[in-house]
């Protein structure tokens, strides 16, 4: 037969009991007998009990139950900081990731789903519904990846502009959300890639009005695989940011720089400034004066200052980035080749952040048949 377990009220009404009956005179092992108790279990009660009275019991209850709250708040908090210590090893910035997550540390730790959704900030719906793409989605990531591919340099939001330039309706946000998930980046570096195999082989203060306002030009140097040096002389309309020539060999002199501005006057018209810097080339007596021959104007830069030649330089970054710094360039014919292929590539599909993300040149673009497919 099980004993009965006493309430600490209980004990304490029989402890007093006791006290009573000794001081009326009764031995205190008989006084112990006729409370129903045995000596051992008055002994002991009276070493954690004796001498407390009604109020001191209520405190004493008190005190258990803010202890054992304060017990349980301490283990929750310690809980807590394990969840978010599993879940810490990677940022979640999305409910696929946190939803994963969620189900991680469900598994690690035998948790509630409530009370893994509290703790890592998801919400239970968010958690329990799995969201359904789109019927088009896989097309669409197919040819971002294909495009991704193709323009490796390029981010989400030049490759969305290329996207609904073929036809797709889509913004920036879903492109970047199916980026992202896509495991897509631009690559702070890239090896580069041969074709040998390949059959197919205050001055600041001037800004750029109009077409043909101001042009600016300057030099890129390169190498060859066999480590032969040439340059390119690139020439770009700043208001448009056209890449209007872009002339390549191993050597280029104030004549080579006339030479090519004579076939764009021709074929153009004569601009009102041509931007550049100081460069020996630039500011030879010959070069000036055959530019104020044809009424053009010099605009040089001060010494030491590129920034204030800041579309033309900003323009042989992308160059150098997107081409240059990608490409394995056998023979000066191949350079010669390729390059142009970028420059019409640059002027006619190639999207600019500063034109609203469309071409320099959009007129010379042939119109493409709605969403073709890209694999």
């Amino acid at each position: 037969m099980a004993m009965k377990r006493h309430k600490p009220e209980e004990i304490v009404t029989k402890l007093r009991q006791v006290e009573v009956l000794v001081g009326q005179g009764a031995a205190r092992v008989d006084a112990i007998r006729q409370v129903r108790i045995t000596e051992q279990t008055y002994y002991r009660w009276r070493k954690q009990y004796g001498g407390m009275g009604a109020d001191q019991l209520k405190e004493l209850k008190r005190l258990k139950k803010e202890n054992e709250r304060l017990r349980k708040a301490v283990s929750d908090l310690t809980l807590d900081k394990l969840i978010l210590a599993e879940a810490g090893r990677g940022k979640l910035l999305s409910p696929a990731r946190r939803r994963a997550c969620i189900d991680h540390v469900r598994t690690r730790f035998r948790l509630s789903e409530r009370r893994a959704c509290r703790v890592l900030g998801q919400h239970r719906s968010t958690q329990r519904k799995v969201p359904q793409g789109r019927s088009d989605e896989d097309q669409l990531v197919a040819d971002m990846i294909e495009l991704a591919r193709q323009y490796g340099r390029y981010g989400y939001r030049r490759i969305a502009a290329l996207l609904r330039e073929a036809g797709w309706e889509v913004n920036d946000k879903r492109v970047e959300r199916l980026w992202r998930r896509e495991g897509l980046k631009v690559p702070t570096k890239q090896p580069k890639k041969g074709r040998l195999w390949l059959n197919d082989g205050s001055c600041v203060r001037l800004r750029p009005e109009h077409r043909n306002h101001v042009w600016s030009y300057d030099f890129v140097h390169c190498r060859t695989e066999d480590g032969k040096v040439f340059r390119t002389l690139n020439i770009l309309d700043e208001h448009s940011r056209e890449c209007l020539a872009i002339k390549v060999k191993c050597r280029l002199n104030s004549g080579d720089v006339i030479d090519a501005l004579s076939d764009l006057f021709i074929l153009r018209r004569v601009p009102s400034f041509i931007r550049s810097d100081n460069g020996p080339e630039f500011i030879a007596q010959a070069v000036q004066e055959w530019i104020s021959a044809v009424g053009a104007k010099t605009a040089y830069i001060e010494p030491g200052s590129p920034w204030e030649n800041g579309y033309c330089e900003s323009f042989n970054a992308r160059f150098r980035d997107e081409l240059l710094n990608g490409e394995i360039f056998y023979s000066l014919r191949e350079a010669q080749i390729l390059i142009e292929q970028w420059r019409k590539h640059y002027n006619t599909k190639r999207p600019h952040s500063a034109l609203g993300y469309r071409p320099p040149a959009p007129e010379t673009i042939v119109p493409m048949d709605p969403r073709p497919v890209m694999h």
